[in-house]
């Protein structure tokens, strides 16, 4: 399997940002860790190797980044206003510096999806949604998509554009409206089983059928549980039967 290792300062988030990139050519998967994370996490419970025939045969091709969650919502010592100024940094540093690195990498028309599980699913699924022009779809596994349910209590115009329970039934541009829509890859997953919320998945589920947005529900068995043996099996599933 191809593996490449590089960095560079980021102007957004004042702070060297590695990024690893995993496979030669295919189209593009952001993935974005689960909390506190960093970009070798997947790889350090054996997701790429999970992933190991679709990277060599060129069906996708991965690049993985750190989170800054321990710098934001998952900090305690924060003020909760200054972790919203630091999530939405994220929110550049991924739009101004990432997605262009994909794009020069991989090619300026091969399709971007993001992905991630636990926090990671909620980051996945609000950055394709504020950026639909710029990413084609997002596959989200065991998440929630409520941003309230990380910040305790702390409520502000900055949460609830990063929150998309609350904000896609509100979403009333039809040309903004129309390019979500256009996704073929919007793909929910979660498990039944222990610390898993599947009810979370259905709630925003139907927040998207609401507004008219096709997308795959999958909701699987109480033996699934909220650990990395239950991503092992999704994302390699979602891959060989999806795309």
């Amino acid at each position: 399997m191809n593996r490449e290792i590089t960095s560079w300062y980021s102007p957004a988030l004042n702070a060297e940002m590695p990024l690893a990139v995993y496979g030669h050519y295919g189209f593009s998967i952001l993935l974005i860790p689960t909390a506190a994370a960093d970009y070798l996490e997947y790889e350090r419970f054996q997701m790429m190797d999970s992933l190991a025939p679709f990277l060599d045969s060129g069906k996708c091709k991965i690049f993985s980044i750190n989170s800054i969650n321990n710098e934001s919502w998952l900090n305690s010592s924060m003020e909760p206003a200054h972790k919203a100024i630091r999530h939405n940094q994220f929110n550049e540093y991924v739009v101004n510096e990432v997605i262009p690195f994909i794009k020069n990498h991989s090619g300026e028309n091969t399709p971007i999806i993001t992905c991630g599980a636990s926090f990671g699913a909620l980051h996945a699924m609000n950055l394709f949604l504020r950026n639909p022009h710029l990413l084609s779809g997002a596959i989200s596994m065991s998440g929630v998509y409520n941003l309230a349910e990380y910040t305790k209590g702390f409520w502000d115009d900055q949460v609830y554009f990063n929150s998309p329970e609350h904000y896609v039934p509100n979403i009333n541009d039809e040309v903004y409206l129309n390019q979500i829509k256009s996704s073929k890859h919007i793909h929910i997953y979660t498990g039944s089983g222990d610390y898993e919320d599947p009810n979370a998945s259905r709630r925003f589920s139907q927040i998207l059928w609401d507004k008219g947005i096709w997308h795959d529900l999958g909701v699987w068995g109480e033996d699934i549980t909220h650990d990395w043996p239950t991503w092992r099996k999704m994302l390699p599933f979602i891959l060989q039967e999806k795309f």
